[in-house]
C-alpha cells in the first residue's frame, strides 16, 4: 500500500475558500485503478496560515504514479485553481510505503 499527500499552508482568512474548492471538485478518482480512498486533513494555524493535507491511499506506488500520468489526473487538476492569495507556497508532496 501507498500513502500520497500535499501539504498546503492556506492563508488565514481563506480556509473557507480552499475547502470549498475541494468539496466542489470532481477528483477524477472513482473507477482509478489502484486507488482506495481520499481524505482532505485540516491541521493547525497560525498567524499566518492553516495546515492543509490531502492523503489518499493506494494499492502500490505504481497505481499512484500511473494515475500521475493520466488523463483524469490533468482533469482533476485543472480544476484546482485558487485565487491568488489562497496558498502561501507550493504544495509539498510526502509519498509513503506502508510497512506495517
Amino acid at each position: 500500500m501507498y500513502i500520497a499527500m500535499n501539504r498546503f499552508r492556506i492563508a488565514r482568512g481563506r480556509e473557507e475558500t480552499f475547502e470549498k474548492l475541494w468539496r466542489e471538485r470532481d477528483s477524477q478518482l472513482d473507477g482509478v485503478p489502484g486507488f482506495r480512498e481520499f481524505h482532505l486533513l485540516r491541521g493547525a494555524s497560525d498567524e499566518q496560515a492553516t495546515l492543509y493535507a490531502s492523503h489518499s491511499l493506494w494499492e502500490s506506488e505504481a497505481a499512484f504514479a500511473a494515475w500521475t500520468e493520466s488523463e483524469a489526473f490533468r482533469k482533476a487538476h485543472a480544476q484546482a485553481r485558487a485565487p491568488q492569495g489562497t496558498y502561501l507556497e507550493h504544495p509539498r508532496f510526502e509519498g509513503f510505503e506502508i510497512i506495517l
